[in-house]
């Protein structure tokens, strides 16, 4: 089976996914410099699997509030090293985290299955990427950039704004040549958005799925609005994380990207296993 088939039968399958973060940086904001360096991103990602993780998304480059930008060539030294190493141990599904043409190429060619990125596929060049080389994609709604996007969000309504962003780019993807049954969309939770505009995008999640007609990405895991709703620290957000994932799956997310992969796989799992009972006598 072919590493994009793979995914594509997870997509088809009745069980949500569970996504395990991989960050190959030294300073994202939940776990920066903790998996820095391609030995203990390996690693990491091994255990996740370990742990029942669907897709590794291995990142090279932090989105985190206030982020700079690193070079093509960082990233690249940070990542591919991390997926030739998964591959050689593994036949799992691997998602490179990336707004860059040159890394999503590279890591096709490495034995990634799917685009995650946060840009949309907007940046010069990555349309023509993802067409040609076949991979799934994950767009993601992102208002501003990194270094500015939490400074002061603005929307007249954050669900249909955000529902109309990617429909539209889905539609562009699709003319592009990107088969719509390997699109996935992400509301982008924490990317130019307030609390309140978080909340309204969770509890919008079967407004959104019906609005963009493909699988829905949520990513809330070890986010600041647990903070601000809780007043957890970023190593104490865990069991929030844990309920946001379960409650996404239950408003019909198909994937939920997380830092804390056994934990969520095993609330997600028993939460499946309930709902599949239809009658109790």
């Amino acid at each position: 089976m072919s590493v994009v088939a793979a995914l594509k039968a997870l997509l088809q399958g009745d069980a949500a996914i569970v996504m395990g973060i991989v960050n190959a940086t030294p300073d994202s904001f939940s776990d920066g410099g903790q998996h820095a360096g391609n030995e203990a991103a390996l690693e990491h990602g091994l255990k996740l699997l370990a742990e029942g993780a669907d897709i590794l998304d291995i990142g090279g480059e932090s989105t985190r509030p206030g982020a700079e930008p690193v070079s093509i060539d960082e990233e690249l030294d940070r990542v591919i090293p991390v997926i030739e190493g998964l591959r050689a141990h593994s036949d799992c599904v691997v998602s490179i985290d990336t707004t860059k043409p040159e890394v999503m190429l590279a890591a096709a060619d490495a034995g990634a299955s799917l685009i995650n990125d946060v840009n949309a596929l907007r940046a010069e060049g990555a349309l023509q990427v993802a067409s040609e080389t076949g991979l799934a994609v994950c767009l993601m709604h992102m208002q501003g950039q990194p270094q500015t996007m939490q400074e002061a969000p603005e929307y007249k309504n954050v669900v249909d704004e955000v529902a109309a962003f990617l429909s539209a780019r889905v539609d562009i993807c699709e003319h592009s040549g990107v088969a719509r049954e390997l699109l996935i969309a992400d509301p982008g939770i924490g990317f130019g958005k307030s609390l309140e505009h978080n909340l309204a995008l969770l509890a919008a999640v079967p407004k959104l799925q019906e609005a963009v007609g493909c699988p829905l990405l949520i990513g809330a895991s070890r986010k600041s609005m647990i903070d601000a709703i809780l007043d957890r620290a970023v190593d104490e957000r865990m069991p929030a994380s844990v309920g946001l994932a379960v409650q996404a799956v239950l408003n019909g997310a198909k994937i939920v990207r997380v830092h804390d992969v056994q934990a969520t796989v095993d609330a997600v799992r028993i939460v499946e296993r309930v709902c599949r009972v239809h009658h109790v006598n």
